[in-house]
């Protein structure tokens, strides 16, 4: 995998309302891999910090306990993605 796209990939985790489906649907990494991703990349306490707030409940990682009223991936206020970059608002 390229580094722009592990960059992404571990910037998509870190966001609380992008869940794992998201991620699987863009790079086909699974929950578990993702996991494995970020503690392979991320330092032990930057991972440790990640992990406690994806378990927290202020997170939104899993579609199954979002609020159905999100339906979309990026925030509304996110412009369009274009090669690992975000356009400035």
């Amino acid at each position: 995998m390229e580094p722009k796209d592990i960059d992404r990939i571990i910037e998509m985790a870190w966001e609380d309302r992008t869940p794992f489906e998201a991620i699987h649907f863009q790079f086909g990494l699974t929950e578990a891999q993702v996991i494995a991703t970020m503690r392979k990349e991320l330092k032990r306490s930057s991972f440790n910090l990640w992990r406690k707030r994806v378990n927290s409940g202020v997170s939104q990682k899993h579609a199954v306990i979002r609020n159905q009223s999100i339906s979309r991936f990026k925030c509304k206020l996110q412009k369009t993605i274009s090669m690992n970059k975000i356009s400035k608002r």
